[in-house]
């Protein structure tokens, strides 16, 4: 049976459990593992979020092909710098999620929080709320449990694959999963969780997978720079109670009817967007084509 968010509300009411609960006890039943033994793979989980969002802030982490590199590092000393516009808390989640993005460019150890394209995005999430409010280890384990129900959500109705449904099903559906996860950490129910989720998938609706060369470094790392901000002011948004008129599950729907409607060259093979811009196509030829 497809998972659908309605579904999840009211095996919560009627179950009078959390949606992370309800995540362990589901968890529990499939895999037949315990409760401790599904935290300690959390915990392994979450020690690779907190070392891909830290490892290329201080030093310069560099993809493969050479193409990306050091924006992270770039970032994070402007975030040192004190003059964001944004304040420090922006400044630094978009450092962190730079760099769980180059980390994965570089062919680092990443989590795929959907998918590993868009990686920096829960880590940065999750590591942000940690600096800010000092969330323990067992509550960040919570939130990400949050975070792969509404993932199970999209998973089961429309897609993760940039190459099916574009980078509105990578890092839109990350910042979904991120939003509920922080709305949960600030203690709000999961009617406002699925609210912050259902702005993050508005916000994003419709974008393009058009990666230079069909690599997952540019746009893609600039994309989980913003993908971390959309995760975060679309919790805003549903914590001060801006209205959604739509639910989290017709939005899902609509980000597979959008997806769907996306012609071959927008949908992560390099042919199309700004993968087709004249200066992309130069740094095709440079670092992937190997022809200048």
């Amino acid at each position: 049976m497809l998972t659908k968010f309605e579904l999840l509300k009211e095996r919560c009411q009627e179950e009078n459990l959390t949606l992370w609960e309800l995540s362990i006890k589901d968890e529990i039943e499939n895999t037949k593992k315990t409760e401790e033994e599904i935290f300690d793979r959390l915990q392994r989980t979450l020690d690779i979020m907190k070392e891909s969002s830290h490892q290329a802030l201080d030093v310069a982490v560099t993809s493969v092909t050479g193409m990306t590199g050091g924006n992270a590092k770039t970032m994070n000393d402007y975030f040192l710098g004190g003059e964001s516009i944004l304040g420090e808390t922006a400044a630094k989640a978009m450092a962190m999620a730079l760099s769980t993005s180059e980390v994965n460019a570089a062919m680092g150890r990443i989590v795929a929080a959907p998918t590993a394209g868009a990686s920096g995005i829960l880590p940065a999430t999750l590591m942000t709320m940690y600096h800010k409010y000092g969330y323990d280890d067992r509550k960040l384990m919570e939130a990400m449990l949050v975070a792969t129900q509404i993932g199970q959500v999209i998973f089961d109705n429309a897609t993760f694959a940039g190459a099916e449904g574009g980078c509105q099903a990578e890092t839109g559906s990350a910042a979904a999963m991120a939003a509920a996860a922080a709305v949960y950490l600030r203690g709000y129910d999961i009617e406002t969780q699925g609210k912050a989720a259902t702005c993050a998938l508005l916000n994003i609706m419709g974008l393009v997978c058009d990666p230079i060369g069909g690599m997952v470094e540019f746009p893609c790392n600039l994309r989980n720079a913003n993908g971390v901000m959309n995760a975060l002011a679309s919790a805003d948004m549903a914590m001060a109670g801006v209205t959604m008129y739509v639910t989290f599950d017709e939005a899902v729907e609509a980000m597979k009817r959008v997806g769907d409607s996306l012609p071959h060259g927008l949908r992560e093979t390099g042919e199309g967007g700004i993968a087709v811009c004249p200066s992309a196509l130069k740094l095709r030829a440079k670092y992937i084509d190997g022809t200048m």
